[in-house]
């Protein structure tokens, strides 16, 4: 598995060796020891989730206070647009964010340290992520930024207007945004 920094060093896109022939194909979609070298330092995951999403919907920005989540996110049937938002007010890339299409064609993963805000983009007629978390869900701890807050200006590729929660309708600015340090 080959990991390589995006736009923001702290997030990285993991691209695994597929094994394929007319039978289908395996690969491995984690190891501990591999991902701990990657990332540079240990990470214990707490938490497995599954999501569900059709055509146009976007989730996000989505983060945790209090109990941060570290996410190493996948697809595994449709394809993302998948962002990361760097929250950390002692970082060279706060307020910065970085973004790749995760799809089950190209196997990738996105590893989101915590300290960042993630959101997500389907881009095809449905899409179903797996994503490991370093903390539980927290209802208490758990805020979200308006996807479309222009002085973040993520650069989403819609092609129409999105499919929105109630909660995402009502993100807050990252000006009024519970921060990190």
């Amino acid at each position: 598995m080959r990991a390589a920094p995006l736009a923001i060093a702290d997030v990285l896109l993991f691209e695994p060796q597929v094994h394929g022939d007319a039978r289908g194909f395996l690969y491995e979609s984690f190891h501990q020891g591999r991902f701990e070298r990657a990332v540079g330092r240990s990470v214990a995951f707490v938490q497995d989730n599954h999501s569900k999403s059709g055509a146009g919907v976007l989730r996000g920005l989505h983060y945790q206070v209090g109990r941060p989540q570290g996410k190493l996110i996948r697809v595994v049937s449709g394809s993302v647009f998948d962002v990361a938002v760097d929250l950390r007010r002692s970082s060279p890339s706060f307020g910065h964010w970085t973004g790749a299409v995760l799809s089950s064609e190209n196997c990738r993963q996105m590893w989101i340290p915590e300290g960042f805000a993630h959101g997500f983009l389907v881009l095809s007629e449905s899409a179903e992520l797996l994503y490991k978390a370093t903390d539980y869900w927290s209802p208490e701890s758990e805020r979200c930024i308006a996807w479309d807050d222009a002085q973040l200006a993520v650069d989403w590729p819609l092609s129409g207007p999105p499919v929105l929660s109630a909660k995402d309708q009502r993100g807050t600015s990252f000006a009024a945004a519970d921060l990190f340090d």
